[in-house]
């Protein structure tokens, strides 16, 4: 666990090695545990460093945040490890947050891997349903939206090991997370100056973000290698599809870092 200057406590697993550096950033409503499938393909090449982001997991969220606030956590992880420099992969909410730390602090971040992301803003339409399920959730009990949940997230991948920790999200947490999720700006139009090598992979059956918020990712990624499109990849493919995905990951890191 880290403390930040800003007295936010931020958990994390360093799975060590002597390796270059891969920060590992999650999805909503998911935790550190979600990379288990990429520590265990290549966890023994590089040091994969991954974060609780803010109000997940053991990380608290005490008032309203947004990703920029999340990216400064991930930064001071890398800091209190005496780490300069690190790739930093992303699946959803955790391109959102990766992106943003190669905004702030182009100089320390050497590659990206984006997957199942987005660089725009949430659609208004969407965003207003995300919250009124959020409102259903408190109102009525997780057990009435999980199974919509787990569908939008995972597709056919079986959610039981997830389900039990996304019942116990106090509905406080569930407000702060989800008006993160849904109030984020694009930054599009800023990633010109994000010049590092980049991968983008995206899934044909994510029912969150279509392939065209992928293709856009590319064309704005001045580094950005050709779109991967992962052939039935759910929107959490990283996880859903890490027999898929992982093949990717590895030769980009390879060639990169």
């Amino acid at each position: 666990m880290v403390t930040t200057a800003a007295g936010q406590r931020v958990s994390y697993v360093d799975h060590g090695g002597d390796g270059p550096v891969v920060v590992l950033l999650h999805s909503f409503l998911m935790d550190a545990a979600m990379w288990a499938p990429q520590v265990e393909a290549f966890g023994d090449r590089y040091r994969l460093v991954a974060i609780d982001e803010r109000g997940h997991g053991d990380t608290p969220a005490d008032a309203p945040f947004d990703h920029w606030d999340v990216a400064r956590d991930a930064l001071a992880v890398l800091d209190a490890l005496g780490i300069s420099r690190a790739a930093v992969a992303g699946t959803s909410q955790g391109g959102f947050v990766a992106l943003r730390m190669a905004l702030l602090a182009p100089e320390r971040v050497t590659a990206l891997a984006l997957l199942g992301t987005s660089g725009e803003p949430e659609d208004e339409q969407i965003s207003a349903a995300y919250q009124q399920l959020a409102e259903v959730w408190i109102a009525q009990g997780p057990e009435t939206v999980i199974e919509a949940v787990a569908k939008i997230c995972l597709g056919e991948y079986d959610p039981s090991d997830w389900t039990p920790k996304w019942s116990e999200v106090w509905p406080d947490r569930l407000r702060l997370i989800m008006n993160a999720l849904v109030g984020r700006e694009g930054v599009l139009d800023r990633l010109a100056s994000v010049g590092v090598p980049a991968l983008v992979l995206h899934g044909t059956a994510d029912l969150a973000y279509p392939v065209a918020k992928a293709e856009a990712l590319v064309a704005a990624l001045p580094g950005a290698a050709p779109l991967v499109l992962v052939e039935g990849g759910a929107h959490f493919l990283s996880l859903t599809h890490a027999a898929d995905v992982n093949p990717h990951l590895e030769r980009f890191f390879d060639a990169v870092l």
